[in-house]
This record gives C-alpha cells, sequence and structure tokens, in this order.
C-alpha cells in the first residue's frame, strides 16, 4: 500500500444503523488495546526499574556502608530526573517530523544533567554508581517502549467531507478516508474535519458524539501543521496565546541563557576560531572573518560576522542579490571553506552577535540585506519573521536545509511561522538535537 492513500468509504449491505455511541465504543477498544501508548504505563515501570530498581539493589548491597542522606538524595534525585525526562519525552511527541527514538537521549540526558547540575552546586552527598544505573535503565525501558510503539506508527484518519479539507489529503505516511457517512470504524486513530466550515447537522452531531465518547478530533488546520512542521502564510497565525507576539516571559528567560551559554562557550569557541583561521589564511588570500549586513531582529540591519569560506571577488551594486546567494557546489567556496560551512564551523564568530543582542543561539536564519528586500517583495507577511530574534540554527535547517529559490524561502517561510507560533524550550531542545545529526551528517549545507 503506498504511504499516502485517498478512499472514498462505500455504502455497504449492514444491519440498519445503531446509536452513534455504540460504533464509538469500537473506537474505544482500539485504543485500550494499545497499552504501550499508557501514560501509566510507560511512566510506571519506567519508575520502578529506573528508580527503585538500582535504589532497592544498592540498599542491599551496600545500604550498611552508605548515609541515609546520601540514600535519599540518590532517590529523590533519579525521580526528579525520571520525571523531567518523561515530560520532555512526551512533549517532543507533538512536533511533527520527530522519531520518537530520536528524542530519548536527549530528554533524559538533559534531565538527568540538570539534576547532576543542582547536587553539584547545593553540594549534595549523592550515590554515583545508583545515579548512573537510573539513567542507563531509563534509556533502556523507553527504548523499549519506542520499539513496541513502532508497531503502530502507521496513522488511519478519517476526513469529514466538508470544507477545506483536500490541502492535507496529499500529506504523506498516512493512509486517509473520506468518510461517506457518520459512521465510526476502529479503522481510525483520528477524525479529521474544518471546523470552521459550515456543514450538514448530521456531521455536526457526528463529531459532538466522537468528542463527548473521548475520540480525537482535529481541526484541519491543526493537523497539517502537526504533520508537516509548517505554518500557511495566507494568513498571519496567532499563538497558543491568541496574540501575534510570541512567549515574551519565554523569550526574556531565552535571552538570558543564550548570554550564559556563550560566555562559558567563549575559550572553547575561540580555540576552534584560532585554528580555523590559520587554516583560512594558508588556503587563500583575504581577511579571516567576514562582515556582512544582515536583517535582524524587529527589521532592524546588523553586522554579522562569519569565518571566510569564499573566495574575495567584486562584485557591482546590481549584482549585490545574486552575490548574496550561495548555490549549491558554487566555486567560489575554498577547500577549507567547504569543510568549516559541512560542519557550521564557520557560524561561530556569530557567538558575538549573540552577546551584542542581535542573536540567538536559535531562530530563524538571518539573511543578507539585499536577499530580505527581494523576499519582502515577493512574499506576503515576510517581515513577521524579525518578531524573534535570529540565530545560528533554527527549525527550517533542521528540516530543510539551505534554499535561494524564492519558492523554496517560500517553504522555508513557512517552518519559520511554525517556530515562531510554537517558540519554547521544548522545541528549541528538539532543534539541539536536530542540529547535532545535522552537523554529522552536512545536511543542506552549500
Amino acid at each position: 500500500m503506498p504511504a499516502a492513500t485517498r478512499a472514498t468509504e462505500r455504502e455497504n449491505n449492514e444491519p440498519p444503523e445503531r446509536e452513534p455511541n455504540h460504533g464509538l465504543d469500537d473506537l474505544q477498544v482500539r485504543t485500550r488495546r494499545s497499552v504501550w501508548a499508557r501514560i501509566r504505563l510507560q511512566f510506571g515501570v519506567g519508575f520502578l526499574v529506573a528508580v527503585l530498581l538500582p535504589w532497592c539493589i544498592h540498599l542491599l548491597v551496600w545500604g550498611s556502608r552508605t548515609e541515609a542522606e546520601t540514600l535519599r538524595n540518590s532517590l529523590i534525585g533519579s525521580t526528579i530526573a525520571l520525571v523531567l525526562g518523561y515530560y520532555s519525552f512526551r512533549r517532543f511527541s507533538n512536533y511533527p517530523g520527530v522519531r520518537l527514538s530520536g528524542s530519548i537521549l536527549p530528554s533524559f540526558v538533559t534531565s538527568y544533567a540538570l539534576v547532576l547540575a543542582v547536587i553539584f552546586f547545593a553540594r549534595l552527598d549523592y550515590n554515583r554508581i545508583q545515579l548512573v544505573s537510573s539513567f542507563i535503565l531509563c534509556l533502556l525501558w523507553f527504548f523499549i517502549v519506542y520499539f513496541k510503539l513502532q508497531r503502530r506508527k502507521h496513522l488511519r484518519i478519517g476526513v469529514v467531507p466538508a470544507g477545506r479539507v483536500d490541502t492535507i489529503l496529499h500529506i504523506e505516511g498516512v493512509e486517509w478516508t473520506e468518510l461517506g457517512e457518520p459512521r465510526t470504524s476502529s479503522r481510525y486513530d483520528a477524525i479529521v474535519a474544518d471546523l470552521r466550515a459550515d456543514m450538514p447537522d448530521k456531521w455536526e452531531r457526528f463529531l459532538a458524539d466522537c468528542a463527548l465518547a473521548g475520540v480525537q478530533v482535529m481541526h484541519v488546520r491543526q493537523v497539517e501543521e502537526s504533520l508537516t512542521g509548517k505554518v500557511a502564510i495566507e494568513h498571519l497565525s496567532e499563538n497558543t496565546l491568541g496574540t501575534l507576539l510570541p512567549n515574551v516571559v519565554y523569550g526574556h528567560a531565552k535571552r538570558i541563557a543564550d548570554i550564559a551559554f556563550s560566555v562559558l562557550a567563549t575559550p572553547f569557541v575561540g580555540l576552534i576560531i584560532a585554528l580555523a583561521a590559520i587554516a583560512i589564511r594558508l588556503d587563500s588570500r583575504g581577511s579571516v572573518i567576514f562582515r556582512q549586513q544582515r536583517m535582524g531582529y524587529r527589521g532592524r540591519p546588523f553586522l554579522m560576522y562569519k569565518l571566510r569560506t569564499m573566495r574575495l571577488q567584486e562584485a557591482s551594486i546590481d549584482d549585490a542579490r545574486a552575490a548574496a546567494v550561495t548555490l549549491g557546489g558554487d566555486d567560489r567556496v575554498t577547500r577549507v571553506g567547504r569543510f568549516l560551512r559541512r560542519y557550521r564551523i564557520d557560524e561561530l564568530p556569530q557567538i558575538l552577535n549573540i552577546l551584542k543582542g542581535e542573536m540567538s543561539w536559535i531562530g530563524p536564519r538571518p539573511e543578507a540585506v539585499p536577499l530580505s528586500q527581494w523576499y519582502e517583495a515577493e512574499l506576503p507577511f515576510y517581515r513577521y519573521r524579525h518578531i524573534v530574534r535570529p540565530g545560528i540554527t533554527g527549525w527550517a535547517q533542521v528540516r530543510q536545509g539551505h534554499v535561494a529559490d524564492v519558492n523554496e524561502v517560500r517553504s522555508k517561510l513557512h517552518y519559520d511561522f511554525y517556530y515562531i507560533k510554537h517558540f519554547s524550550f521544548w522545541l528549541d531542545l528538539l532543534i539541539v538535537a536536530g542540529t547535532m545529526r545535522t552537523v554529522l551528517s552536512g545536511f543542506g549545507a552549500r
């Protein structure tokens, strides 16, 4: 069966229709069978295996030689780490295109690292063996959960044939079925409808019955966003708080984290920049640092710094836009430059832009001013992407990579709008994990 199918439900010779809720019971039975998806099972067994088991073993084997306070701190620490990691793991599942296997490690590495940091700075006594054992067992358990859930990864979604629902039927990885009659079936994982459309009373009653029975009923635009990771730009889209402004509280917290991380990373980043500078000098003539005017936060241009990766060429004013575009296999890129671009080392001098408040570690990539002016003339609402600070890496970079064509830019803008709408710590953490994979694979480099 192809990845995306479009089927039309036909009339069958069946007994007279039952009451609507009877049909919904079939879908509830299907939900009950997916035991591995239950929060109580995932977290409950995780607590028993990753927290209580290593604590009990340590208590029985070394308990007489370990202080009660150390045992207690280790138990509390591993419990908090499990709760934070599991919450992060569940939040990751809300974002499109996320393989749960890829979110397990960053979720629990982050939670256990945070707990260790608190224990270290608070100078609390704890048992390293117990905490490390808890971490390893936690990873093993949730990888088992992931592989069990893989058997049900193919979604079957019923579509109510009213309003603007055609836009989702082309999305791959889902078996779409346009419903012929308001009857449910155990085949479907969810029901999708255009909830803003005028539809016949029988469909309105059907959707209400589905919701009352606990069946997931979703608006077509919500489904499209969650499966593609894009927000359409035909109209500006408000966030979950009902405003065009991204999460202001998180924005301030993120700015503080940007400064703190930049200060801590400066010695290490400075060493890498120094080694790269020597290689650039030996490879080609010209300045080590490349400076370019980029469009920044709230539409204010700023001077962005990069390690030079291209040969110096004179460009006329008329060619400014063309010169700002890097094409695949561009012959202006030097040998050293190609390596620096592949592993994103050329972006490291932007740590100075972060400290100056012009950029963030994570956000939409800033475009050269000529390109930005061109895109603003071609694409509606392009300027809205400047509502957050531009970043060294972002949602569009880990999902799409480098773009130059105006049609590709439109697609990239959909990703940028998704990031702005869902602006949060969890999405940033997911981008960090995706960036690590991108750097190692060289995805999207030019």
